[in-house]
């Protein structure tokens, strides 16, 4: 533990759907942000106020980091071209939900980019959740990085 703990920078608790660690990297700090979207049903307003949230953590991080936000995002992506620099082609839907879109404008905004959805697998390997009676499987739980530091992630 005392090895991990000279790497950590600082841990910020921001609410009980967003949190932040800060690291030290070889080259360059890791600020990690995980987050713990709205589900699909939840209103506009508490979405809005989630992605709010998540935007004034990110302005908190120092330009020079590498931003990785991690979680539960609950949102699905479809392969639309006004989304394919942000989510790529490897998405297991055939259609982008509210909270896919709301995580693709966030992403744009922020010049990053849905790693989550970058490298090829095989569909059974894509789904993050399953429902309870096992009909279906969904790829809701994803990875952004900044765009120009893609090539730190080596695979999702």
């Amino acid at each position: 533990m005392k090895k991990i703990q000279k790497y950590m920078i600082n841990f910020e608790l921001h609410n009980k759907h967003l949190s932040k660690l800060r690291v030290k990297g070889k080259y360059n700090n890791i600020t990690l942000i995980n987050a713990n979207a709205p589900k699909e049903d939840k209103t506009e307003e508490i979405k809005e106020q989630f992605y709010d949230d998540l935007q004034y953590m990110v302005n908190k991080v120092p330009k020079s980091d590498l931003i990785i936000i991690l979680g539960d995002i609950n949102g699905k992506f479809w392969k639309e071209p006004a989304y394919q620099k942000i989510t790529s082609k490897h998405t297991l839907h055939k259609e982008t939900n509210r909270n896919g879109e709301l995580l693709c404008d966030f992403a744009a905004a922020n010049n990053m980019t849905a790693m989550s959805t970058h490298f090829q697998h095989k569909q059974i390997h894509k789904g993050t959740w399953r429902s309870p009676d096992n009909n279906s499987i969904n790829q809701i739980d994803h990875v952004l990085v900044n765009q120009n530091k893609e090539e730190a992630i080596e695979d999702v």
